[in-house]
């Protein structure tokens, strides 16, 4: 499941996105706008940054913006930074493999045997998904809103 540190990264880097190109953003109009705690989004911006997915400048007319266009920032990479492996269970994790306690047979345990599936098809989504899919899908939903 998403957390809310995944939630609200992507709502920051959508906010970033939708931004003129390469303007500075502070991370108080973000999270003002985006009904985030600046404190969290500040947290979280650090990891986006560390993880290159954004850059950032100090003092006057500072701020955050992306580091590539958002045709460029995959969505996959962006939730694993914040929330860590996909597969809702560690046994079925191609990054973060633990064999559960409770299990005999790793190879025949018909809950991982899903799991695997589950991570496979929210791997495909997040890893074919860019910060300008989301975008289009966003401005297509407000167009049919709109009507």
């Amino acid at each position: 499941m998403l957390t809310k540190k995944g939630k609200y990264g992507l709502k920051a880097l959508v906010f970033l996105a939708r931004s003129e190109p390469g303007k500075a953003i502070q991370v108080a109009e973000i999270a003002a706008r985006e009904n985030i705690s600046k404190k969290f989004l500040d947290a979280i911006m650090r990891d986006l940054k560390n993880a290159g997915f954004v850059r950032s400048w100090k003092g006057p007319g500072g701020g955050f913006a992306l580091s590539r266009p958002p045709s460029e920032i995959v969505i996959g990479p962006v939730v694993r930074t914040l929330d860590g492996p996909l597969a809702p269970i560690a046994c079925a994790s191609r990054t973060a493999f633990q064999p559960c306690d409770d299990c005999g047979d790793l190879s025949a345990c018909a809950v991982r045997l899903v799991m695997i599936e589950v991570r496979d098809a929210i791997a495909k989504v997040l890893d074919g998904t860019t910060l300008a899919d989301m975008l289009d899908k966003s401005n297509t939903a407000g167009s049919l809103l709109a009507q």
